[in-house]
């Protein structure tokens, strides 16, 4: 069911280390916040930081779901933070957050992230050119997939495309 006062949240999944696409990733933020979406993500380094901060940049709400048990472990761009102290376990917290899920890069946490998405139904889109799970999983013909929408984005205008088609 859809509450009129909630805003739409869009989850980004990627590698807490530097790869070379933060510059896509601010863009990625700015368009989240400019739409008006609740930007959530694991809190930390990398992808998540850098989407966080273009997100902050315009005026939007950023969630950090950490795995920690301390409010001090986020990036300095989280308006909210959630210290969950279950380890890489909030990832499942991190997914069901989201009404839309964006991959880019990604190492082994973006990859339970991704299993966690399949299994509970969220749309996914995959930034393919940032490399690691993003780009390597649509790859991969897996037979449990539960029907929800599986995207590909050759850029981040596309995936900002696909966002805005998803959630309308």
């Amino acid at each position: 069911m859809w509450y009129p006062a909630r805003k739409k949240q869009v989850v980004v999944i990627g590698s807490s280390e530097n790869t070379g696409h933060e510059t896509d990733a601010v863009a990625l933020g700015r368009f989240i916040a400019e739409k008006g979406y609740v930007l959530i993500t694991g809190g930390r380094g990398g992808i998540m930081a850098a989407v966080s901060r273009g997100a902050s940049e315009r005026g939007g709400m950023v969630v950090g779901i950490l795995p920690g048990d301390s409010l001090d472990g986020s990036n300095p761009y989280c308006s909210i933070v959630i210290p969950t102290g279950l380890g890489f376990a909030r990832n499942a917290v991190n997914i069901l957050s989201a009404d839309v899920v964006i991959a880019m890069g990604g190492r082994s946490g973006t990859l339970t992230e991704i299993g966690y998405a399949r299994v509970y139904g969220k749309p996914l889109i995959f930034c393919v050119f940032a490399g690691g799970w993003s780009s390597a999983f649509p790859l991969v013909e897996v037979e449990d997939h539960p029907g929800a929408d599986e995207l590909i984005a050759r850029t981040v205008d596309e995936a900002c495309s696909e966002l805005e088609r998803l959630l309308g």
